[in-house]
């Protein structure tokens, strides 16, 4: 079996992005622990002033925009780790053993942990679509996202209204055996759901992948500025109006606001290429102390997507401490920036032992098999 790819020899945009990715992620889902009563996408329907402002910035830059981002990252690698291997039957299948193995560590995470869960969703999504994205015509992946584009969007549509329900409800539940039980059906009922919403951006990265787009970025240079000037001037101007309701600004009708989650989902897709991009010409100057700390958190995002979990259910849910019940929108937009922060400093210490996080080991161990020679499991 092929050994997977050396650290060292691994391109530096596509871990740039990742380790910048999840602050976006942190910040998307930590507002999915407050116990408040729920607006407009999870987040609480009286922010108050600071958490007003703060929502309104997190729904232009952040809601619904990293998870595209993450989705197209994946196929990006996809296309990368098939690029590697001469025999494509070979990369299809170690693509589907490697998503069939994403599918189970995401259910663990799902369900003892996080039901909003977007590993499983990615692994399925591997599983289904591997021979697409190793054999398949630039047709065939164009029409994969312009159908897994079109049906995010006309999702998105439902995303702008109001349900007045807590979007993960086992949060709110009294005791661990109670939130257990509700974390297997929102996981799974989660896990389809975002396949859905993601199978579009992860064909996008399949594409931009077969172009080189991020592995050599100065060649591309003219085509990833207009990527990212374009694509994050949408994501802020289509989500303009869905941002200004959750904030608590004002209250538009159903049918404004079915539009408006329309035009949110178009800006997160736009947003999602744009972060791509920008992360993309970013690397070219990534030689300081900050850009080698992000590319060394982006060599272990799985590690420490899950440890942001563990820190969010540790203190938010009901369950748990419950400061969800009081710590507001501002006060978890810092619980997130502080996690990352943290996560930051870890994989810098990481970096510098020359070791790899233990959940980019272990999802190397079940896909490749047991390491061979020294150092093998610090290969990517």
């Amino acid at each position: 079996m092929t050994a997977p790819l050396p650290l060292s020899a691994r391109a530096v945009a596509p871990d740039l992005a990742r380790g910048a990715m999840l602050l976006l992620i942190a910040l998307a889902n930590v507002h999915l622990f407050l116990l408040a009563a729920p607006g407009v996408r999870g987040y609480p329907d009286e922010p108050g002033p600071v958490g007003g402002v703060i929502t309104f910035l997190q729904m232009l830059l952040v809601d619904g925009r990293a998870y595209p981002l993450f989705a197209l990252l994946v196929g990006y690698g996809a296309v990368q780790l098939a690029r590697r291997r001469d025999d494509t039957g070979a990369a299809v299948r170690l693509l589907r053993r490697r998503g069939a193995w994403m599918i189970v560590i995401g259910a663990v995470h799902g369900i003892l942990l996080f039901p909003g869960d977007i590993v499983g969703a990615y692994g399925l999504l591997l599983v289904l679509l591997a021979g697409f994205l190793v054999r398949g015509t630039e047709v065939t992946l164009r029409t994969i996202a312009a159908v897994g584009v079109a049906i995010t969007v006309l999702l998105g549509a439902g995303t702008g209204l109001r349900t007045g329900a807590l979007t993960l409800p086992s949060v709110a539940a009294p005791d661990v055996g109670t939130a257990l039980g509700l974390h297997v059906g929102e996981w799974l009922g989660g896990t389809l759901s975002a396949a859905l919403f993601t199978a579009g951006m992860l064909a996008v990265g399949a594409l931009a992948a077969r172009r080189g787009l991020l592995d050599e970025p100065d060649r591309h240079r003219r085509t990833l500025v207009r990527a990212a000037v374009g694509g994050l001037t949408v994501a802020v101007v289509a989500g303009l109006p869905l941002a200004a309701a959750a904030a608590g600004w004002w209250q538009p009708s159903v049918g404004l606001s079915a539009l408006f989650g329309l035009l949110h989902a178009v800006g997160g897709l736009a947003g999602g290429v744009g972060y791509a991009a920008l992360f993309g010409l970013l690397a070219t100057r990534a030689v300081g102390p900050v850009g080698r700390a992000l590319v060394a958190t982006g060599r272990r995002s799985l590690t420490f997507y899950l440890a942001q979990s563990v820190v969010f259910c540790a203190l938010l849910p009901a369950w748990s401490l419950g400061w969800g019940a009081w710590i507001g929108v501002p006060g978890a937009a810092l619980l997130a920036v502080a996690t990352w922060v943290a996560s930051v400093l870890a994989a810098t210490l990481l970096d510098r032992a020359g070791r790899r996080g233990p959940a980019e080991v272990l999802l190397r161990r079940l896909t490749y098999g047991r390491p061979r020679g020294p150092g093998a499991d610090q290969a990517g």
